[in-house]
């Protein structure tokens, strides 16, 4: 398993895909994807939508919205534009989530976060995603290290717990330590 450190920026341009995102999302800014990745990988957070351009009028939305604004990946635009972009969304009720660099490149969470979703669209045989869904409904949360000792004999039950978390079936603890045996892992409620 490759860590990626925050020093090492994924310059990566063109798509983002997650199975929170109704599509495919573009991203024009490395900051963009260390965000969408973070979000995809969020229990919080639902769905992923791109909006390319303002909507008329709201769909029927029945929770709180929000809009991504990350600092430094700002178009740039005039202030009149600003202003018509900003009011357009206040009235769809789109609240800003403004994040900066420092936000979305903070640690541990970037570096687990990237490592993670390395894993997206990763096959996971059937029977191994019975095992790791069965261990975490029959004994609750547990340390990622103790779930890896239950799967031994598999190929490769890292990628296999990872990939299933890109798939929103379980969450790992991405925020309090780097990827290790003591990162908690629990079913997706």
């Amino acid at each position: 398993m490759a860590i990626k450190k925050n020093s090492e920026r994924l310059p990566r341009v063109g798509q983002f895909v997650s199975v929170k995102c109704d599509g495919s999302i573009p991203m024009r800014h490395p900051l963009v994807r260390d965000a969408l990745l973070q979000a995809a990988l969020n229990p919080a957070v639902r769905s992923i939508e791109y909006l390319p351009a303002i909507p008329p009028a709201p769909s029927t939305w029945d929770d709180c919205r929000y809009f991504l604004d990350i600092v430094e990946a700002r178009p740039r635009r005039s202030i009149a534009q600003r202003l018509m972009i900003a009011q357009a969304l206040l009235d769809l009720g789109l609240r800003p989530l403004v994040r900066t660099e420092s936000d979305v490149m903070r640690e541990p969470r970037c570096t687990n976060a990237r490592t993670v979703f390395e894993n997206a669209g990763r096959p996971v045989d059937v029977g191994l995603r019975l095992q790791i869904l069965g261990a975490l409904t029959e004994d609750g949360a547990m340390p990622l290290g103790e779930l890896l000792s239950r799967l031994r004999g598999h190929r490769d039950p890292a990628s296999a717990v990872m990939s299933l978390a890109c798939n929103d079936l379980i969450e790992l603890d991405l925020d309090s330590t780097p990827l290790g045996p003591r990162t908690l892992t629990r079913l997706r409620e």
